[in-house]
């Protein structure tokens, strides 16, 4: 082992410490160890709820004078660490060191269930919630939750209407920052979106990724085993390996909540009952979903031709009518539709499925509506009748 010399006793101890696997101060709540009393007692801030160092602009309260002297640089403006990289600046020495990871693609932070990595520890930490089901932050006015204290912030919005993001242009206000962020490109002429494929450039990431979609059909991650492709990378994950596997029957599923939605359908346990109607759900979103079948109020409207609906999805699928988009697209004949839900039901004539059968005379149908249809043939029910002379 070779010489070094110090010169101050307490680095000789610290670094005879090291090489005993002796460390002096230990953490009495965690059992973490130290080689100075000035970091235990840093340490044993984390374990308190005190918050003694308050801001005087804002009145945030904070554990360490540290963390409120880089909480201050926020009203200050002042940005001491610049990235040699891209010249961008940070008011925190942290802040700078993830950022870094953008240009150098190191992702050290690894889920052990699907493999994927991050680059920081807390979206790691945001992203095992998607395995365990954990959702910490519910709204205290319809009880829904969420993985991530910021979307639950964002979701209390709808409720008390605050739209504290204003565009400085138009004064058009927004509940979310990155709304507001994606707005202010309609007031600029800079196209900072450029297409790999073709060079075409645009102002947002959102049309940057439309347009993608013509020289993918649709589906960018692509299997390097099968040449299938996908809308999305978590598709993609799932398509590789099914990881979670019912021990009932035996059969696998790409995603934890799929499998927690079967054995529910197959246990009868649908816990989440409408009190209108009786009918039953596996979700809670699922049971909010149908209860607006119920309800008469069509909060979303059209801007266009004032056509009013229950949900924003039924609002966006509407809107596809004046814009012409189709953003489902067929893989095997290239046709397109406005509905994911149409596109599931055109590929039953490419590979001949008829899920839906009778079970009176064994017919089957492409379409559950099908399958209504002819049923009142065997039940020989007259379901329409005329209001004036009670035929049927």
């Amino acid at each position: 082992m070779g010489s070094e010399t110090f010169r101050h006793q307490k680095n000789v101890e610290r670094q005879e410490g090291i090489h005993s696997g002796r460390h002096i101060f230990m953490c009495d709540v965690c059992n973490k160890s130290f080689h100075y009393k000035n970091k235990l007692k840093l340490h044993l801030s984390i374990h308190s709820e005190e918050r003694p160092y308050v801001c005087d602009v804002c009145e945030k309260s904070f554990k360490l004078l540290q963390t409120l002297k880089e909480h201050q640089r926020i009203h200050t403006g002042y940005l001491p660490y610049a990235c040699v990289e891209c010249n961008k600046s940070f008011s925190q020495s942290g802040q700078l060191k993830v950022h870094q990871r953008i240009h150098t693609g190191e992702r050290p932070y690894a889920c052990v269930e699907c493999k994927k990595s991050f680059r920081h520890s807390g979206q790691l930490k945001v992203h095992q919630r998607i395995h365990s089901g954990e959702r910490p932050y519910s709204c205290d006015v319809c009880n829904k939750s969420f993985t991530q204290q910021g979307t639950l912030k964002t979701h209390q919005r709808v409720h008390d209407g605050e739209r504290p993001y204003i565009c400085d242009v138009c004064n058009k206000s927004f509940k979310v920052r990155q709304h507001l962020k994606f707005h202010l490109l309609v007031h600029s002429e800079e196209r900072h979106y450029t297409c790999g494929v073709c060079s075409k450039s645009f102002k947002g990431p959102n049309t940057l990724r439309k347009h993608q979609r013509t020289h993918t059909k649709g589906r960018p991650h692509t299997c390097d085993v099968c040449n299938k492709s996908f809308k999305s990378e978590r598709n993609l994950m799932a398509h590789r390996g099914l990881p979670y596997k019912c021990d009932m029957c035996n059969k696998s599923f790409g995603y934890d909540s799929t499998l927690k939605v079967r054995k529910c359908i197959r246990n009868g346990d649908c816990p989440y009952t409408c009190n209108l109607c009786g009918k039953s759900f596996t979700t809670q979103s699922n049971l909010k979903v149908h209860q607006m079948i119920h309800s008469v109020e069509r909060p979303f409207n059209c801007e266009i031709c004032f056509q009013s609906f229950r949900t924003q999805p039924c609002l966006k699928s509407h809107q596809r009518i004046h814009s012409g988009e189709r953003l489902y697209t067929c893989g095997m004949c290239g046709k397109s539709f406005r509905r994911k839900a149409h596109v599931v039901v055109h590929l039953r004539t490419h590979t001949g499925e008829r899920p839906y059968t009778c079970v009176r005379c064994g017919k089957s149908f492409q379409e559950q509506r099908s399958l209504k249809r002819h049923q009142q043939i065997h039940n020989k029910e007259q379901l329409y009748t005329c209001g004036m002379c009670n035929k049927s």
